[in-house]
């Protein structure tokens, strides 16, 4: 039998070894309805990510064209139900606007801005 193997031949995993700094997690980053809000964060490769911390417009697309419009209200949220009672805006989250509800489908911790397709 081979050192450091199960009997599967499989690797037992390290427990000893930290996170590299590539590895770690980065901070939860909560986005909710208010004046927009930008920061610039540096990432590998020496690039840079614009982050969005809060806002209130959002980029629809609504029959093969996009309008700007404000956001009033979260509706719901498929992934926590309590993240819409707080107003928090992710990927798939429902939100009311003027032109009627529209679904997030975008991340904007990821992006930057907020865009979303219209849904009725």
């Amino acid at each position: 039998m081979k050192n450091g193997r199960k009997i599967t031949g499989g690797k037992y995993s390290n427990k000893m070894r930290k996170k590299k700094s590539y590895e770690r997690q980065g901070q939860k980053r909560i986005i909710k309805i208010a004046d927009d809000k930008r920061k610039t964060i540096k990432v590998r490769g020496g690039k840079f990510k614009v982050i969005l911390l809060s806002g209130k417009s959002i980029n629809v697309l609504a029959k093969g064209k996009t309008q700007k419009t404000e956001i009033k209200n979260v509706i719901e949220t498929p992934s926590n139900r309590f993240l819409a009672r707080q107003n928090v805006m992710t990927k798939g989250a429902i939100v009311d606007t003027g032109l009627g509800k529209v679904r997030i489908t975008n991340r904007p911790t990821q992006e930057g801005i907020i865009n979303g397709v219209l849904i009725e």
